[in-house]
């Protein structure tokens, strides 16, 4: 985890200088990227080539990182906020499959509570 904090910290120097540069358009940048990368590790998998793979898959955590950023930024997303809700979403997810329980009744269950806190904030 210490390397995922690590390429978090050098994301966010990287953002600061993207809002100066003329090709920079926001999350889209990165979303558009990030679509030629998937690609591109999909075209990686069948060479059997690990370290052409890891690098393709570290240019995918990249893209995503940076488009956190923007968003954040854009929308006001957090990024803490992400991570916190991806944890505890797949937590209860896997703990619920291991338990012998649907991954697919814990997750219309979550489905809900998220309709409710967007009610919520809806009315705020």
């Amino acid at each position: 985890m210490q390397d995922f904090e690590k390429v978090l910290e050098v994301a966010k120097r990287k953002s600061l200088y993207d809002k100066t540069n003329s090709w920079y358009s926001g999350s889209s940048t990165y979303l558009a990227s990030l679509k030629e990368e998937i690609t591109e590790v999909t075209e990686e998998i069948p060479k059997n080539r690990t370290c052409y793979l890891e690098d393709e898959l570290g240019d995918i955590l990249w893209n995503y990182l940076n488009i956190l950023l923007s968003l954040e930024k854009e929308s006001g997303i957090d990024v803490n906020s992400v991570l916190k809700r991806a944890y505890v979403k797949y937590e209860q997810r896997v703990s619920a499959i291991e338990a012998g329980g649907s991954w697919a009744e814990v997750k219309e269950k979550q489905k809900q509570i998220l309709e409710r806190e967007q009610a919520l904030a809806d009315r705020t």
